[in-house]
């Protein structure tokens, strides 16, 4: 068992079942339980959570849709209504158990219930470990803007345990696995490397990778808890990323971790065109994350419209289209201004380099 020190709350790493979930749950005894689940998890990782531990047997399960489309308001109003049902108090607990979504929908869930009740993080996703539940940020879309309101809040207590990465299709893998590549690029040229190597077998994960991947997000956001600073390096890949995947929702949805991944290509490849980034860099990127994640095919309107997404990126200040651009594989910095003309040069790049491949 690893165990990691982090604001206010430890993350622990390996099987659940010798980790300190038990002693978590004796202060509930008397209280209220509930887990949260969406319909993957509620089929594939809660009767092992169930069948494990005897002080999880009164607890209430609440299934929510799966998809991020279903990350809005009148999901989190529905269950605020079965918690209000169920006369639940500011004493009670939620568990959170599955990937991105359910992190952050639970969370702030919690955290806005009666001004606040205790929850804990048990993630099921490769990108939910590594990434999601990371770092106490909550939070809901606004229709198909991403994660438009939300809140800093952290768990009582983080448990990683691989045992659930075995409940993963392919596509999730992949999706993980683009939030480490980011941690490569933004912070370690060695760790882009030891991920690139382990996608060769794209549904395992040495264990000592996905610490080192945590290690990152945890030690930047203890730097800057509120994202004032340098923690905004998270965000590589994510003004773009966020738009496509936002755009695509309902239409072609492709995962967070492959609209991310495209995301870097492009802000890798704005890096490059301001000078930023050598060339020989930039091409070993695309290559590498293009081979993994292909780009979405967009008209001339879906370019419109991602573009306008990108103007109501909750990262902007003043008017301005904010994001982060790439020094060097390993080095990032953030808060560049990007105009909508940029923008579109960007996406017309890519069009054309669809279109024209040689």
């Amino acid at each position: 068992m690893h165990h990691l020190n982090s604001e206010g709350y430890t993350i622990e790493v390996g099987s659940l079942l010798e980790s300190s979930f038990t002693e978590k749950l004796i202060p509930f005894k008397d209280s209220k339980c509930f887990i949260i689940v969406d319909e993957n998890t509620q089929e594939y990782c809660l009767e092992y959570l169930l069948t494990s531990f005897d002080g999880l047997s009164e607890a209430e399960v609440v299934v929510l849709p799966m998809g991020e489309e279903n990350k809005q308001l009148q999901i989190v109003g529905h269950v605020w209504e079965v918690l209000t049902e169920y006369e639940t108090t500011r004493h009670d607990l939620i568990i959170n158990l599955g990937g991105g979504l359910i992190s952050d929908i639970g969370g702030f869930i919690a955290s806005c219930y009666k001004r606040g009740i205790q929850f804990i993080n048990i993630p099921t996703t490769l990108l939910s470990m590594v990434d999601a539940s990371i770092g106490g940020k909550t939070g809901i879309n606004l229709g198909h803007y991403k994660n438009q309101i939300g809140l800093f809040s952290s768990p009582i207590a983080l448990y990683i345990d691989p045992i659930f990465l075995g409940t993963l299709p392919p596509e999730q893998w992949l999706s993980g696995f683009a939030e480490m590549l980011k941690h490569g690029l933004i912070h370690d040229e060695q760790l882009w490397t030891k991920v690139l190597m382990q996608m060769e077998n794209p549904t395992e994960v040495n264990v000592e990778l996905l610490l080192e991947c945590i290690e990152v997000k945890k030690n930047i956001v203890e730097l800057d808890p509120k994202e004032q600073n340098v923690r905004k390096k998270l965000n590589f890949g994510h003004t773009f990323g966020h738009a496509i995947e936002g755009y695509l929702m309902e239409e072609e949805p492709i995962t967070h971790g492959h609209a991310v991944a495209v995301g870097m290509v492009f802000e890798a490849y704005l890096s490059m065109k301001r000078g930023m980034l050598s060339s020989n860099q930039y091409t070993s990127i695309e290559s590498a994350l293009l081979a993994f994640y292909p780009l979405p095919t967009f008209s001339d309107d879906d370019i419109q419209g991602v573009i306008a997404y990108l103007s109501n990126d909750k990262k902007n200040q003043s008017g301005k289209i904010l994001t982060c651009l790439l020094e060097g594989i390993g080095s990032c910095s953030f808060d560049h201004e990007m105009t909508e003309d940029e923008a579109m040069e960007v996406f017309m790049h890519f069009k054309h380099l669809q279109i024209n491949p040689n």
